[in-house]
């Protein structure tokens, strides 16, 4: 195994609702085309299975792509692969730093300044102190706020926020990127320059996992591709072998092929 890896066996990751329409939501999500698989619980309880008996692993040089309908557990799986989220049961192993493009903005204080904001996702996620000024610097150079950087950011627009809260998250050098769909927001000299950043951060990860439902982004960034429905593997393998065969029957997605080995589900 190399240096940086992430290694999954038999995750699970299971939600609770506790209510007293709970057999009522039951019923509700059982017509549902989306979401885990459900499960009656003790008393007044349902269980959504969100991931289900996931294994696999990736190594230095995979990008996997990950597809599936919304609710199939996309954005859950990178959650445990960030650390957010810990499984239920089965066993997670990352080795090597984790830059989450998932949710960046946890941490955020919106009445300190950006300078500030800067410091304190710095902190969050380990920086170095004497790597912080030079990191204020770069962060204040790529999201041009101007004046505003000495402002409480509760002052500025949904799209200086998001230039602000990117130039954080895309600032360090991660071993392993994680990716929740791609930059696609703001106005266009942003956008350009956003999307440069991103591809620049795809090349010199050592591992890329992104959760994508546009298949052309998925067909060019992936060498690997793992398919979920309803928490569940459908398919984990080659990205290219997945889509010449799909398209070679018309739109049929290759049958799951298993075997002893952690490069298939």
């Amino acid at each position: 195994m190399s240096d940086v890896s992430i290694r999954l066996q038999g995750v699970e990751l299971n939600y609770t609702i506790y209510s007293s329409r709970a057999q009522s939501l039951r019923h509700v999500a059982m017509d549902m085309a989306v979401g885990g698989r459900l499960f009656k619980g003790s008393g007044d309880m349902v269980v959504v299975r969100a991931i289900d008996q996931l294994s696999f692993e990736l190594n230095q040089g995979d990008r996997l792509g990950i597809m599936g309908h919304n609710g199939s557990g996309k954005t859950t799986l990178l959650k445990i692969m960030a650390g957010v989220f810990d499984p239920n049961r089965g066993h997670i192993e990352v080795r090597g730093k984790i830059s989450s493009m998932i949710d960046i903005g946890h941490g955020a204080d919106h009445e300190a300044n950006a300078i500030d904001n800067v410091k304190m996702l710095a902190a969050l996620r380990q920086v170095p102190n004497k790597q912080i000024p030079s990191l204020i610097e770069e962060v204040l150079e790529f999201s041009d706020l101007g004046a505003f950087a000495y402002l409480p950011i509760k002052t500025y627009s949904a799209g200086m926020v998001m230039r602000l809260l990117f130039a954080v998250s895309t600032s360090l050098e991660p071993d392993i990127l994680l990716l929740d769909e791609w930059i696609g927001a703001g106005d266009a000299g942003f956008v350009e320059k956003a999307s440069k950043r991103m591809n620049d951060m795809v090349h010199s990860a050592k591992i890329v996992v992104l959760a994508s439902h546009a298949e052309s982004l998925i067909r060019s960034v992936s060498n690997k591709l793992l398919v979920l429905d309803k928490g569940r593997a459908t398919y984990f393998g080659d990205c290219a072998a997945y889509f010449a065969e799909r398209d070679a029957n018309a739109g049929t997605a290759p049958a799951p092929v298993h075997t002893n080995s952690p490069e298939r589900v």
